[in-house]
């Protein structure tokens, strides 16, 4: 039986900074430890249980790189249970636990604002380089950088079918997730010239299933690191998302994946066989493909295009709300919402994309770079348009194109102000987050499926988290309520 689908997003936000000496891991760090000294935060991140080299299929293939665990840069955790630390060369914004897509929405949208407050604090510093930051996928050069989702499954559910089953949905739903690229970086569109395509890390994708994230980027990541108990739960790790800007096309991008993972959970399967022949070249031609009309060719020698494919899961995602309901992604309301929105956004495609240039990305930029083109009479090589593409992605408010845009809301700016400190109340996160807000000095060190504390003269003691849905404000709130100190709060959960 399907689990709830505690989701959640990591964004690796692009910066670049100006000054000779400046560079990249050095600009992430100026940013998250200015805005840490600015909201005083100085837990560290618990680096205990990390195992990014665990695979879900058991093995690994010879050569397959995990991901690196870099303990020595810049790493704090914050009141509203986010991750805040730097990944490599890039400012990284992990969301708390979110216990539906529309929650998620909002707390995707605070690490934005988390990001805008960071600039202005590095600014303030004393001979600091300016430091910009763009929520985009990668810097036309050839380097990709990610936005990660996370879901929750049940471990039982057979990691062989959890492939077969969410393949043909990651390789069409760039259709309405995609965030729009001018021109092609990559040689995955072979001879074939490529002026503006759907998605931004599309073309970056080389494997079906695998375990990396950087090189040979497969469809499906085996990454087995549940952060959670690993006999009951796995933690699907999504790695083929653009970095949204648009709230519905966030909001569809998670709720549609947590539906078709319910789905696949429950055994309940599309009418008709989706599996394509060779994914990884079927993601390449939805990207390029502006008319989305392109057939793919099927597993079985059929074609079918990447809109009747998604027209297909939806009727299977509606058959499966009829029959089980839709407490698995957040309660009927919310769900009914994704179904909605999601049967909504489709018809738009198939009949005027244009119409959904306010809540779909790659729409909303494919009009601005039109628009520029129109006015000035540019060649698609021409430098203002890559120049272009990226202001859309800029988080200054000042230069930000997409602030600009009269872009479809979900969530308003009272509830994304409120999501920078506090966190989600119906999953562990609430605790996480009440911790380090009433007693962040006796935290020491925090992560997802545990915290440590100091209280003093005894032992640190370490406070375990493993069921993403316990410590929620239900469970825990009257506990913080009644209880003064830390230390008062540790005999209480022990008692």
């Amino acid at each position: 039986m399907a689990i709830p689908k505690v989701c959640g997003i990591e964004t690796e936000y692009g910066v670049h900074a100006s000054g000779p000496d400046a560079n990249p891991v050095s600009a992430s760090s100026i940013l998250i430890n200015a805005y840490a000294a600015e909201v005083d935060r100085r837990t560290r991140w618990d680096f205990e249980d990390e195992s990014p080299e665990r695979d879900a299929r058991g093995y690994a293939r010879e050569g397959a790189l995990p991901p690196m665990v870099e303990t020595h840069l810049a790493n704090t955790v914050l009141t509203n249970g986010a991750r805040y630390y730097v990944d490599h060369a890039h400012p990284e914004y992990s969301t708390p636990e979110c216990y539906d897509p529309l929650e998620l929405v909002c707390h995707d949208k605070a690490g934005e604002e988390i990001l805008r407050r960071s600039m202005v604090a590095a600014a303030a510093l004393p001979n600091s380089p300016e430091v910009v930051v763009y929520k985009n996928n990668s810097d036309g050069k050839g380097n990709s950088y990610g936005c990660h989702e996370n879901y929750l499954m049940d471990r039982t559910a057979p990691f062989a079918s959890v492939v077969t089953g969410i393949i043909p949905h990651f390789v069409t739903r760039l259709i309405y997730t995609g965030a729009g690229k001018v021109g092609a970086e990559t040689t995955a569109f072979g001879a074939e010239t490529v002026h503006y395509q759907i998605s931004q890390r599309a073309e970056f994708f080389e494997e079906m299933v695998g375990l990396e994230t950087t090189l040979k980027r497969p469809i499906v990541n085996t990454r087995d690191e549940p952060h959670a108990d690993p006999k009951r739960f796995r933690r699907l790790h999504v790695i083929v998302g653009d970095a949204n800007l648009a709230e519905v096309a966030t909001f569809l991008k998670v709720g549609t994946t947590a539906l078709v993972l319910a789905m696949i959970e429950d055994e309940m399967t599309p009418a008709k066989e989706l599996a394509l022949s060779d994914p990884v070249r079927a993601m390449h031609q939805v990207s390029a493909d502006l008319t989305l009309s392109r057939p793919l060719r099927a597993a079985d020698g059929s074609t079918i295009t990447a809109l009747e494919i998604q027209w297909e899961i939806f009727a299977a995602a509606r058959r499966y709300a009829k029959e089980k309901g839709l407490d698995v992604i957040g309660g009927e309301q919310v769900g009914e919402m994704v179904l909605d929105r999601w049967e909504a956004v489709l018809t738009g495609l198939e009949s005027d994309p244009g119409s959904l240039a306010d809540q779909i990305d790659w729409l909303a930029k494919r009009s601005l770079v039109e628009g520029y083109r129109d006015r000035h009479g540019c060649s698609w090589d021409d430098h203002r348009l890559a120049a272009l593409d990226l202001q859309y992605h800029d988080l200054r408010p000042a230069r930000s194109l997409f602030s600009r845009l009269p872009m479809e809301r979900l969530v308003d700016d009272a509830a994304i102000a409120a999501a920078v400190t506090e966190p989600p109340r119906r999953t562990r996160a609430w605790f996480r987050g009440r911790c380090l807000a009433e007693w962040p000095d006796a935290v020491v060190t925090a992560n997802w499926d545990s915290l440590v504390f100091d209280v003093g003269g005894d032992p640190l003691r370490r406070v375990p988290m493993m069921d993403p849905l316990k410590g929620t404000a239900d469970h825990t709130a009257s506990l913080f309520e009644s209880c003064d100190s830390p230390s008062e709060l540790l005999e209480r959960l022990s008692s």
